[in-house]
């Protein structure tokens, strides 16, 4: 169904209810919850907001963001991409309610984003660079997750950045943790690994999924090794905030203060979220839809939509700035899910889990969940992927690579930045070496020269057109045929017309075959547009 405008929340039919569906997006929802869970708490942590802010982003990611956005997989939610800007600007603005107000702005500004259509920028971001963001994204949660699953659970579980908040880098706190490491984390995390591996492979047996049966082992084993030397320490455990009657999960909310309207640095933080959310957000989707078993497309505008009303909502809750993030997504996609309400259940199960259930979410290993990551990790990063990318010619290989080298060792954004750098590099080159091809004819003692232009043709194709016809040797006869070009830019006509105008002083014949002087650059129709987002 193309035209979705008629129906913003994205609920069309019943395909959300079918039993095929939910028998997959259910067991997904939890999978995504558990995943969720602890990264919505790190994430808080790490940004310097209070931990139920972190929930707060969570529950809105899921319910309401999933609701209303076209994507069918991806999930949303507090982002460890922000968390440096969202530290940095409590920090500056010395309070948090008026960072809440920037982040109200910064939603509105997404809604006007994606009201003027600027979602589509998302597409310009090449495949190669979108691979080697998901195989990075993979390898940061391997060397992410390992201190947890040897038992080395520091407070900046959600800092994915390669340099930490605790003036670590990533592979300083797996080396440390080897020095610290855990008995019982590590016996935990082991037969985990061995569980996600191995117990699909039991078709009989895989009705029930093996994310929830690592966690019912970590919260068992975890209860056994109580008073013991593999006993697990508090840090050790999830740890969510626990209320007591509605009047404590009341109180837990934080409202946006608005006399701060006319502080400049609170616009200045709002534009940094806005663009920095979006674009963010515009990856995640675009590196999800590749994953998607189905190959379904998210309409962009309607996401970054989506999103503005998501961060807004939160705002207003007290919640802190989400994204779609990729580790949720990748880990609801490898899940088995079929459909957004995967992700709106995954917000449920946390809203829920902070009402009825903390003491037993409270229960469960970090390194049980470790373990689901870096299996999830291992998907995204596995060597075939990298031998894939290999045959498809450096060219693709090599801003693959660079990408995953650079987001692994400095961030999402910068990483992707500099892989498009190579990327670009790479497209001009060939963009250089394509624009026409020649046939050579002698007769007699005259040479014959047929350029055939190329479909399009733009202005970084002149300086080889231009030493192309530099060198054409005198008393030529040359056909310049433009028969198969859509597009041919001005800088090109000018060369093209220049040399046909003054190539009689080497006694070279110019003809110009299909070749008009101005070309336009046709329009889409935009009631294509209008029913395609």
């Amino acid at each position: 169904m193309l035209n979705q405008s008629s129906n913003p929340t994205g609920f069309e039919g019943n395909k959300y209810i079918l039993q095929k569906n939910l028998k997959k997006d259910l067991p997904s929802s939890i999978v995504v919850f558990l995943v969720a869970l602890p990264l919505c708490l790190g994430i808080a942590l790490a940004s310097g907001a209070p931990l139920f802010a972190g929930l707060v982003a969570g529950i809105v990611g899921g319910v309401m963001v999933g609701m209303v956005s076209g994507s069918q997989l991806s999930v949303s939610g507090p982002a460890a991409g922000l968390t440096v800007i969202v530290l940095g600007a409590i920090t500056q603005l010395g309070n948090y309610q008026v960072f809440l107000l920037a982040l109200v702005l910064a939603g509105v500004l997404q809604l006007l984003l994606g009201l003027i259509k600027a979602g589509t920028i998302g597409n310009y971001f090449p495949s190669s660079v979108i691979e080697g963001m998901l195989a990075a994204i993979g390898l940061i949660l391997i060397l992410k997750q390992l201190p947890h699953a040897l038992g080395v659970d520091s407070d900046f579980l959600g800092d994915e950045t390669f340099f930490q908040g605790d003036h670590q880098n990533t592979f300083s706190a797996i080396s440390n943790a080897f020095s610290h490491f855990s008995l019982g984390a590590i016996i935990i995390s082991l037969l985990s690994v061995l569980i996600l591996v191995f117990w699909p492979k039991f078709k009989k047996l895989s009705i029930v999924p093996a994310p929830l049966l690592v966690v019912v082992l970590g919260v068992t084993l975890s209860s056994l090794f109580q008073n013991s030397n593999f006993a697990l320490r508090p840090e050790q455990l999830v740890t969510i905030p626990v209320v007591n009657g509605w009047g404590e999960f009341a109180n837990l909310f934080t409202m946006p203060d608005f006399s701060a309207i006319d502080n400049k640095q609170v616009w200045v933080i709002a534009f940094t979220i806005a663009i920095v959310a979006s674009l963010e957000t515009l990856l995640s989707v675009e590196a999800v839809d590749k994953i998607d078993p189905i190959k379904r497309v998210t309409p962009t505008n309607r996401e970054l939509i989506a999103q503005g009303i998501g961060n807004i909502s939160s705002a207003m809750l007290g919640g802190l700035p989400m994204t779609s993030v990729i580790v949720r997504s990748s880990a609801n996609v490898n899940a088995g899910a079929r459909t957004k309400m995967s992700a709106v259940f995954h917000g449920l199960w946390l809203l829920l889990s902070l009402l009825f259930i903390p003491n037993l979410i409270n229960m469960i290993p970090l390194a049980c969940l470790a373990a689901i990551l870096l299996v999830t990790g291992y998907k995204l990063t596995r060597i075939p992927l990298f031998k894939h990318m290999y045959h498809k010619g450096w060219d693709q290989f090599i801003p693959f690579v660079v990408t995953v080298i650079a987001v692994v060792l400095t961030d999402l954004l910068k990483g992707v930045a500099i892989g498009m750098v190579f990327s670009i590099f790479y497209l001009l080159r060939t963009n250089m070496r394509n624009p026409f091809f020649y046939k050579i004819q002698e007769e007699g003692d005259k040479k014959n020269i047929r350029i055939k232009l190329a479909e399009e043709v733009s202005f970084l194709n002149k300086a080889a057109i231009q030493v192309l016809l530099t060198n054409i040797p005198k008393e030529t006869n040359v056909i310049i045929d433009g028969s198969n070009s859509r597009f041919i830019d001005p800088d090109v006509l000018e060369t093209i017309f220049n040399y046909k105008n003054n190539a009689y002083t080497k006694g070279i014949i110019v003809t110009l075959e299909h070749i008009k002087k101005n070309y336009t650059v046709p329009k889409l129709n935009s009631k294509i547009v209008e029913e395609i987002n």
